[in-house]
């Protein structure tokens, strides 16, 4: 029978307390890292990559070895029984008998919440296709806070590819829950911001424009979030190619830029920041490594039960469960993890009951069941 363990799949898994929290740990473990050397010793995560990764599972990785922890796991899908068609429940079965803790990449949307239906121990979703990216985000967080002083009352500048950025996704949920965020959503059409998160928004009240035009939108930002064209998402190569090159930070657009305008990008980039900006003090992006080092120490070490007590250590309010629906309708996101693995039972959440909008539990995908 499967234990009650917390897993981490997005950023809401966590209170906004929790987060502040995780960021005071990372501030201790900067000013003494010897002094959590030994925390997670005779502790064991697995690092279960079934897509390609460098920062985010090394990162993982130094962040347990760090704490006196060992690491075992895979670093792609074909050294995996994925590659013999293993389910990820399957894997996760097993795994959590041979782990304290689990962090886990997979290119299907959805596939992190299945692990943690299936997991004896914490799962930390390290990236799920297009969908979420929580550590990513917790990363940024620190970068902001360290770099501007507050989180609140900024205006961020998001670029790039919206539509299928994960860390885009998970960054704006994490932002809602601090005060006077306003938001620059630049992108070409074909990759703006998904509809259901332009809803979000909307439906929050949040303080948001759309714009094509990176130039313009540069003189009023505090923080410039770059992100690149994904290869891997799209279905049709000459739709890439042909966006592939749609906005380029050069160290020209940064004249018009404020003079402590923190510069990001959750890497890797390929061109759409030039490597002469790199030398601009603006330029955070590398420093968010650093930073997203020290998040995963204290949220490996928080999941584990392993820090001190703090009031502050509390879950985000449940949300009353909505209306259940199973049967024969299927998702219609082909990214998502119940199209792969057709033993998952479709389930969708009621969005609007009365006009028959339901959204999958494992993509976040609505569509219109009659």
């Amino acid at each position: 029978m499967k234990k009650d363990v917390r897993s981490i799949i997005n950023i809401l898994d966590l209170s906004k307390e929790e987060i502040e929290l995780l960021m005071d740990t990372a501030d201790e473990i900067e000013k003494d890292p010897a002094a959590f050397s030994e925390v997670c010793r005779h502790k064991q995560l697995a690092t279960l990559f079934f897509e390609p990764s460098t920062r985010t599972r090394l990162s993982f990785e130094s962040a347990m070895l760090s704490l006196g922890g060992s690491v075992l796991g895979f670093s792609s899908a074909n050294s995996s029984s994925a590659s013999k068609g293993e389910s990820v429940a399957d894997t996760i079965e097993v795994v959590s008998n041979y782990a304290d803790i689990i962090a886990m990449r997979h290119p299907r949307e959805g596939a992190a919440y299945v692990a943690s239906l299936h997991s004896n121990v914490p799962v930390v979703n390290a990236g799920d296709g297009g969908h979420f990216h929580p550590t990513q985000t917790m990363a940024d967080l620190l970068t902001i806070r360290r770099k501007k002083g507050r989180i609140g009352d900024i205006t961020v500048g998001i670029c790039g590819d919206l539509k299928y950025g994960r860390t885009v996704h998970s960054l704006i949920d994490a932002l809602q829950r601090y005060e006077g965020i306003r938001y620059v959503l630049i992108s070409p059409e074909e990759l703006r911001l998904p509809e259901y998160m332009i809803e979000k928004l909307a439906s929050e009240g949040a303080e948001y424009t759309e714009t094509r035009d990176l130039e313009t939108a540069i003189p009023d930002l505090d923080v410039l979030y770059m992100t690149r064209i994904q290869k891997e998402r799209f279905l049709d190569e000459a739709e890439y190619e042909r966006l592939k090159n749609s906005y380029v930070l050069t160290e020209e657009k940064l004249d018009a830029a404020k003079p402590d305008l923190c510069i990001m990008h959750p890497l890797p980039r390929v061109n759409e920041i030039s490597v002469r900006v790199d030398e601009d003090e603006r330029a955070c992006y590398f420093y968010q490594t650093y930073c997203g080092k020290q998040m995963r120490m204290a949220l490996i070490m928080y999941l584990l039960g392993l820090t001190k007590e703090d009031e502050r250590a509390h879950r985000p309010a449940g949300k009353v469960p909505a209306k259940m629906l199973e049967g024969s309708a299927r998702c219609a996101n082909p990214a998502c993890i119940s199209v792969t693995e057709q033993e998952l039972p479709q389930s969708f959440e009621a969005v609007d009951e009365a006009a028959g909008l339901y959204r999958c539990v494992y993509c976040d995908e609505i569509i219109k069941i009659k």
